[in-house]
This record gives structure tokens, sequence and C-alpha cells, in this order.
């Protein structure tokens, strides 16, 4: 009898899961023609006849507890009442492994989880679930638990060993364990740093997927690598004791700057490489010892089939099996789900097979061990179109694939999902970070790209190409969409569009980037135009600078001028973003001058704006109000009243540094009609807070009053807190120097809120200061600085499909 289904009908009948659980129970019952007690109906799923139907209904009721957290920890913790330890081994028709739970959660390609240590079962499932089969490694658990407890002066422990040895599992067991009992009150956090793709997580992309794990808008992360890392120690400095569990990790650099400043704090690493720089406590982790191995076959045997016998029937068979798999826990699951699903093979008949395929993973191969033989004949059983989409999902650019990128890699109209939770039973595929995502283990990925052919491989990435294009075009659209304009197909608002963005960033990033390859330079180049309005509105600098690099070198070995000039002026504006301001000038001057050789007026405008901005920047005040004036006629004369408004607004700044306020005014108030008149109210809000900065320092101060009301109330609709943070100080300076302490006050408060939201650790603790000063009606505090200014930075729109070389006219 199987005792976890047992369990787990019990808690669906006794309504765990609501009505829906209770009806699968009923549904299940029809389907088997028994009824009864959830034993008898548990001994009827075991039979083999009624293997198909318990299989489907196994699919269904896996998509019922994935797609909510609740429902699933409320199932678990029924299963245990009734069975202890059931929880462990959620049914899933042929196989177990990490489920029953909350899966995990990405973040810019990343997946991240929070869970909050609790004795409430839906806390736990915020981590992977418990592997199904875990054995074996006693002795690795042990001194694990020994490093983790809070009487012991390690800050970090780094698990290490080859991939596929179990690094993940065991590392997942501990952190249940010490979870379960209370160790880490303030959280566990899980990263997965891909440490070995093409593509690793770098410790700066971690910090902002932990930073958002941690609660932390996307929006108000900071812009530089140092004041993340900061605001990440600042973050947990407020919490209990945290475990950090980072996955996959390939070096140190990758897991210094995610250490906690706090040892009360602890860090679970783990890694192919033994990381010694860490300083840390090293687990080397092994192969399984042959009975181990043996005891793993025959645990998964049985989760799948509580009556199959046949590892412990025949103990040699089993040892020259899980000689054959190198003692590799993924590799002896992998076998463990060839003989579920033929019923009727001896364990020898796989051994024989095995024995007979010399065609392995060469960089796993040390003679005797080998793990691709396991995936070889795993992926000769299948058939032929689950063979083909194994084969390309191993090409999908982003750590996990979504449902629509697995239908543009197959280069059908729906997702292949029959596919999909056939791969997944066979553990080939494993669910992502959520529904409809599916993620490779990294040594399936390594298999299933060794054996695309020739052809197949470059068709399919083009696809995926053609897909993320078409539709990241429109997510673009709809961000720079203003009224008048076509609407943009398929996504209704900014929501929308910034959504789908947010969810397919890492795949999006990560396919730009394939404008290395000629083949794939001109869509990869055309995708990372489309992409640049995002980065820029999200913050993610890091991702802008590293896709338009690739774009700029791509399109210069291509010799497609007009493109490369799109390339630096994107980049440009990233490097300024980020605060390589000099960087940021050499771009933006490059951009000019081919914009300029190409004859592309618009381009040449946006170029000479945007190096305005940067020169400013750079204190060269005179080159700015000579660059924007440039770029204002350029765009009067190309007739873009969009592109003039921004080089007004832009040129208003210049003059004011320039110390030529009257003319700022004016300037500000050109750009603000123009901008008005053309719907934009973002960027009107923007003209509004320079046009009140230069007001007030004309002594105009009730004008300047109304105009920081008209940008405030915009910024906060469009929750831009940072520019509203400034529009508030702008209201709280004049209401000092008016001698209305009180009025002041109210707004620094109202600043510090902003600034918060923006998590603006420096400009809070201005406001603050200020807010202090003011307490007392006796302080007279020095006077504060002006607000900081808005800009506006033009971009090159991406260019119609089969105009590759558009960008910027």
């Amino acid at each position: 009898m199987n005792a976890a289904l047992q369990a787990a009908l019990a808690a669906l009948e006794e309504g765990a899961a609501g009505s829906a659980g209770q009806r699968a129970v009923e549904e299940l019952a029809g389907l088997l023609g028994a009824g009864g007690s959830m034993q008898a109906l548990a001994e009827a799923a075991g039979r083999p006849e009624g293997r198909e139907a318990v299989r489907a209904w196994g699919d269904r009721v896996a998509d019922l507890l994935d797609g909510d957290p609740q429902v699933a920890g409320a199932v678990a913790a029924a299963m245990e009442r009734h069975t202890p330890g059931s929880a462990a081994a959620w049914y899933r028709g042929d196989h177990t492994d990490f489920r029953g739970g909350v899966f995990l959660r990405e973040v810019i390609g990343l997946q991240v989880v929070v869970h909050q240590a609790a004795a409430a079962p839906e806390a736990l499932a915020s981590l992977p679930p418990r592997p199904g089969g875990f054995t074996g490694r006693g002795e690795e658990t042990a001194e694990l638990l020994r490093a983790l407890d809070d009487s012991a002066a390690v800050l970090v422990t780094a698990v290490s060993g080859l991939g596929g040895i179990g690094k993940t599992a065991l590392a997942v067991e501990v952190a249940h364990q010490v979870c379960g009992e209370g160790r880490f009150p303030g959280g566990v956090l899980f990263v997965d740093l891909h440490g070995y793709d093409d593509e690793p997580v770098s410790a700066d992309q971690a910090l902002q997927s932990l930073l958002r794990a941690l609660g932390v808008p996307p929006e108000h992360i900071p812009a530089t690598a140092d004041d993340r890392a900061a605001l990440y120690r600042s973050v947990l400095a407020r919490r209990g004791p945290v475990l950090l569990l980072a996955d996959n990790a390939s070096s140190p650099d990758q897991v210094r700057p995610l250490l906690p400043g706090e040892g009360r704090h602890r860090v679970l690493v783990t890694s192919r490489d033994r990381l010694t720089q860490l300083g840390a406590r090293l687990v080397p982790l092994d192969q399984l010892t042959l009975e181990a191995a043996q005891e793993l076959l025959d645990l998964a045997l049985r989760i799948a089939e509580p009556e199959d016998g046949r590892a412990a029937d025949d103990p040699a068979a089993a040892g020259r099996l899980a000689a054959l798999c190198g003692y590799l826990p993924l590799a002896l699951q992998i076998a463990a789900a060839l003989l579920t699903e033929d019923l009727d093979m001896p364990v020898a008949e796989l051994v024989g097979e095995l024995e007979a395929s010399h065609d392995r993973l060469s960089h796993l191969d040390d003679g005797e061990r080998s793990v691709r033989a396991a995936f070889e004949l795993s992926y000769r059983r299948l058939p032929p179109e689950q063979a083909r989409l194994l084969r390309l999902l191993a090409l999908a650019p982003g750590p996990e694939v979504s449902d629509e990128v697995a239908a543009a890699l197959m280069g059908a109209e729906a997702p292949p999902l029959p596919e999909l939770r056939a791969l997944a039973r066979a553990h080939l595929v494993e669910r992502g970070s959520g529904r409809g995502w599916w993620r490779l283990h990294d040594l399936v990925r390594v298999f299933g790209a060794g054996v695309v052919a020739a052809e197949e491989g470059p068709a399919a990435r083009e696809r995926v190409l053609r897909y993320y294009r078409r539709w990241a075009d429109a997510a673009d659209q709809r961000l720079r969409w203003l009224p008048g304009q076509a609407e943009p197909e398929r996504f209704a608002d900014r929501r929308q569009a910034l959504s789908w963005l947010d969810a397919e960033r890492a795949g999006l990033v990560a396919a730009a980037l394939w404008a290395r390859e000629e083949r794939f330079s001109v869509t990869a180049g055309q995708l990372a135009l489309c992409l640049g309005e995002y980065l820029d509105w999200r913050r993610y600098f890091d991702d802008k600078i590293t896709i338009f690099r690739v774009a700029q070198e791509a399109a210069f070995r291509a010799g497609a001028q007009v493109r490369e000039a799109g390339a630096w002026c994107n980049l440009g504006i990233a490097l300024l973003r980020a605060g390589q301001v000099e960087d940021a000038v050499d771009a933006l001057a490059r951009a000019r001058d081919l914009f300029e050789a190409a004859g592309k007026c618009r381009g040449a405008a946006m170029a000479w704006d945007n190096l305005g901005l940067a020169v400013c920047e750079a204190d060269r005040v005179d080159e700015a109000v000579e660059a924007h004036t440039r770029a204002r006629d350029l765009f009067r004369a190309a007739k873009d009243s969009h592109g003039e408004a921004m080089a007004w607004n832009n040129l208003g700044l210049a003059l004011r540094a320039a110390g030529r306020v009257g003319k700022a005014i004016d300037a500000h108030t050109r750009a603000q009609g123009l901008h008005e008149a053309a719907g934009d109210r973002l960027r009107e809000a923007r003209a509004w807070h320079n046009l009140a900065i230069a007001l007030r320092e004309a002594g105009r101060t009730r004008e300047a009053i109304e105009a920081f009301g008209h940008a405030l109330k915009t910024f906060q609709q469009f929750e831009d807190w940072h520019r509203a943070g400034h529009s508030l100080i702008g209201l709280a300076v004049i209401h000092e120097h008016a001698d209305r302490p009180a009025q002041a006050r109210t707004f620094w408060l109202q600043a510090v809120d902003a600034y918060t939201r923006a998590n603006a650790v420096a400009e809070v603790a201005r406001a603050q200061r200020h807010a202090s000063r003011l307490t007392s009606p006796t302080d007279r505090p020095t006077p504060a600085a002006p607000p900081a200014r808005t800009t506006d930075s033009a971009r090159p729109a991406p260019p119609p499909p089969g105009a590759p070389d558009t960008a910027g006219q």
C-alpha cells in the first residue's frame, strides 16, 4: 500500500485543498471504480490496469498544488497529521522529485525564494520541497547541521562535488531540518547562481534578485553595485537570523558580495568547485556508497510503485546499475524512471543496455563512471516530438523556459504541454518558478545541446529571436505610447507590457547577446533596441550596458553604421545612468559622429541631446548648452516636436547651470507646453519640476510652488518615487526660506517616505536630517541645497522588421 498516496487522498478528502481537492478524490474513485476507505482507493490506484488513468489524474492534482502555496502547504500539513513524513513523497505517476509545494520563483533569470520560518506548513513550502528518495548522506547532514548551529563560529559552509552528485538535495534537506527546528526565524533565502552556464548570474545580479525576494520593489533598487550591497546588508540587519542558500556557484566572486554583514546569519553554498578562498567550512560531497545507491534505486522504484521490488530482488544487478550511473543521484533517478516506464524490464536488462552504450558525457567520464549513457538511453525511448522538444529546450537562452518560448522553439502555434509533462515525468525536465515555466538540469541541458542536428538548432534559435523581437517590440511600443498613436498589439497597458518583460527578462537579455554570432546579429541587435526603454525604467543599467556593448561590436563587424550609432547612443545613456560619465561622453560622441556621417538628422539630434547631458554632468556647461541647442534645432528641422521638447528641457538645465536662469525658465516652459500637447505626462512632469527649480532661483516662489505641485502629482501617479522625493524637497526648501518651519518639516517627512519607497538610502538620510532640525521651533538649519534636476534622454527606437539599419533616423 502506498502510504504517501493514502495520506494525500485523506488530506484531499477532508478538504485540505478545498472543494477542488474533494472533487479530485471523487474523480479518482470514479476512474478506478473503487469506493470505501482511502486505503482501498490507494490500493486500487496501485494496480497496473489503472496506471495511465492515475498518471493523468496525478498531473491534474499537481497543477492544483503548484498553483497555490497555501493549498500545497495545507495538504502537506494534513498529510503529516495522517502519516508523519509522507509529505516528502507526492505522487507523480512514475517518479518523485522536488514536488509538492511552491516552486522556485525568479528574478532577472534568476531563481530566488524567501522562506519565512514559522510553524505554518505553507511557510515550509517556500523552499524547494524535500527531495523524494533522499538517502545516504547521514555524515554530511550531521556536519552541516553542526556548522549551521548558532554556537558555531562559521559564517559560510560550502558543499562541493561533481554535477549531479546531490549537492542541492543535501542543502535543501538540511535547510528544511533547521527551519523545522526554528534556528532561523529571520527566514531562508534561496538563489541559483547558474555558475556553470554560459552566462552565469553575477553577484550584482544575485543581489538585485535577493533584494526583490526580501520585498524591495525593482524600481527602488539602487543603480550601483556598492549601494545594492549596502542596502542588502541593511535589510538583513533588521531581521533575525537568516540562512542564505546560494546554489550552483562557480567562483568566490559570485558569493562574497552576498555575505551578510552580521555573524548571526549563515550562508550555505553549493558548487562543483572547492571554494577555499571563501574561508568557509568545506564539506566535499563524494559519490554515494554502493549500499546507498542501491537503497536510492529501491526507494525510487517503490515511491512510483509500492510493490516494485526489482532492485531489492536482484542486488547484484542493482549494484552494477549503480556503478554504471557513477553512483550519481541524478543518473540513478533517471535509471529508476526508465525502469518505472517498463514494469516488465529486469534491472539486468537495463544494465545490459547501458553497458552496450559507449557515447558518454566526456567531461563526466572517468573511465567507468558516466552519466551520458543514462541520458542517451532515456532520450532514445522518447517519442519523436518529445525527443525534439528536449533537444530544443537545451538551446533556450534563459535559465527557464516559458510555455510560449517552448512553442517558439518547436515552431508550434500552441505550447507543447503534453510533451513537457511527459518529459517531467521522465525526470528530463523540471517545473520552473511557477505554472507555465520549465527548466532543465544543467547536465541534461549539456546532453540535449549535444544531440541537436546541424541545422535544427540555428533554425530554432532564429524562431525564438523572432518571437522575442515581435513581442519585445510590442511591449516597447506600449511603454513609449502617446495619445493619438496606433495601439500596440497584445499589451493593453503599461502594466501588462512590464509584466511580460519582467517575466522574460533573463531570456530576452541572453537572446540579445546572440548578436555575437553573425547569423543572429541583426535580429539580436534589433531585440536589444526593443529593450532599451524597459531596462532604463527598471534601472537594469548593467544589463543594458552588456547588451549594447555586444550590439555595437556586432554592428561594427557588419559595417552597419546606423545600427552601430544606435547601439553607441543606448550604451552612452546606460553608462551615464550608472555614473560612468567619461565613458558616456565618449560613447555618445561616437554615436553623434556616426549618425552625422550617415546623414541621419534625427539620430544626430538624439546623440547631441544625450551628449549634452553627459558633458553637463562632467561640468562642461558651455558645451552642454551648445549640444542641446544643436539638438533642438535638428529636432525642429526634422519636425519632431517630441524630441524638440526633450531638447528644450535639457537645454534649460544647462542654462541654469550656466547662471542664465531667465533663459532656463523660457526653455522649461517651452518643454512643458510641447510635452503637454503631445500627451506625454511623465516628461511633462519632469519639465514642471525643472521649471519650478528655475522659478525658485528667480525668486518667483508662488509660481515655483505651483509648478512643483504639478510635477509631484504626476510622479506619484506613475509611482516614480525618486523624482517625487525631489519635488517634495523643492517644496520643503521653499517653505524653509519663507520661514515656515512646520510646513517645511511636513514636506521633508514626505520626502523621507518617497525616498524610502525608492530605496534611495542617501536621500532618506538627508531628508531625515533636515526634518529633525526643524523639530524645535527655535532651530534654524542651514538652508538646504536645491532639489535634484530631472533629465530627458532620447533613445533610438527599434526599426521595423526588414529594415535593420534604420534605427535612429
